[in-house]
């Protein structure tokens, strides 16, 4: 009797004990949301230095710390084919102080088709999307192709003698341009490069027929090359004299995003915090001009949004991918 008296005693008592564990973590979590941020704030740019989508980076990130009110420290890792990025973000602890941005590739392709240390659905989370980028073919200006019907012609006469440069085999670009080609009944030879930068300097040297990739407008607007084709269902606005997909019944998808992603198990709370610090920037003058300036449109979706988004273009992919005999 006394026994069972003894071990119902220390049950309560460590049922009580639990509680108090329980109840203090749930307390200092809670503490921890309600004051974040404290310090300064690592943002990951999954990409090299100076190529459009991290100059838009850096334009959202420098107005979002100003509603932070702590530093966000900018840090470029561009290396696996875009995935050491959200391998580092995936890998960090869910506080709210590593984010980055995570681009499409990284997202809905390479873990497809590589083995990569992070499940671009499980293991991350997608705060917020402040913008889509701007990618398409481009030609160096005084290249003998003027429109993207003249390209097509001339891969058509000539198999295997059109040049591209794109970044990597297994990267979104080159998937989509493969997809194309098989629709144009066309053949393309591919020279992969390890950036956007080196495919624009490829173009510039003439060593290559045409690039894929992010649209470098200040070259534009230099006179130095010419975009013949952009990935999007319609033609921009910022940019309405060139065709896009529609024009040619493309129906090949090319989901896009610039964002901010953390670690899957960030709280509730720091998202919605972020998620309004970086909404709020977008309504910045600085941040408007600057996109206006890179030809980038601003377009929000939410937590929420941009999370059934990423989950739907995966699947799609996987799909695609299955269908092509490129993955089982």
């Amino acid at each position: 009797m006394r026994l069972h008296r003894l071990i119902s005693r220390i049950s309560v008592s460590l049922c009580l004990s639990s509680m108090l564990v329980l109840g203090n973590l749930a307390y200092s979590q809670e503490a921890d949301i309600a004051k974040y941020p404290q310090r300064p704030i690592t943002y990951i740019i999954s990409v090299l230095p100076g190529v459009p989508a991290d100059l838009a980076c850096r334009l959202i990130v420098k107005e979002a710390e100003k509603s932070l009110g702590q530093p966000i420290v900018l840090l470029n890792k561009a290396g696996g084919s875009g995935t050491l990025g959200p391998s580092t973000i995936a890998a960090s602890k869910p506080d709210g102080y590593t984010l980055g941005f995570v681009g499409q590739g990284p997202a809905f392709a390479v873990p497809l088709l590589e083995k990569v240390a992070y499940h671009p659905v499980k293991d991350l989370n997608y705060i917020m999307q402040f913008g889509i980028n701007n990618f398409g073919v481009y030609v160096r200006a005084d290249s003998p192709f003027k429109t993207w019907q003249d390209l097509i012609a001339y891969a058509r006469k000539n198999p295997q003698k059109a040049t591209y440069g794109t970044t990597g085999v297994t990267s979104l670009h080159n998937i989509v341009t493969e997809q194309i080609a098989l629709k144009e009944k066309v053949e393309f030879s591919l020279m992969p490069f390890k950036s956007g930068s080196e495919s624009q300097a490829a173009i510039l040297g003439g060593h290559i027929h045409f690039a894929v990739g992010d649209l470098p407008y200040p070259l534009v607007e230099a006179g130095k090359i010419r975009v013949l084709l952009v990935f999007k269902d319609k033609r921009d606005p910022l940019d309405p004299d060139t065709p896009a997909f529609s024009d040619f019944g493309y129906d090949t998808p090319f989901p896009t995003m610039l964002n901010v992603v953390g670690p899957k198990a960030l709280p509730e709370g720091i998202v919605k915090k972020i998620d309004q610090a970086f909404h709020n920037a977008m309504k910045a003058p600085a941040f408007i001009k600057g996109m206006q300036m890179l030809h980038i449109p601003p377009f929000y979706r939410s937590s929420r949004e941009l999370n059934e988004y990423v989950a739907q273009n995966y699947a799609l992919f996987s799909k695609i991918f299955k269908e092509k005999g490129l993955i089982k």
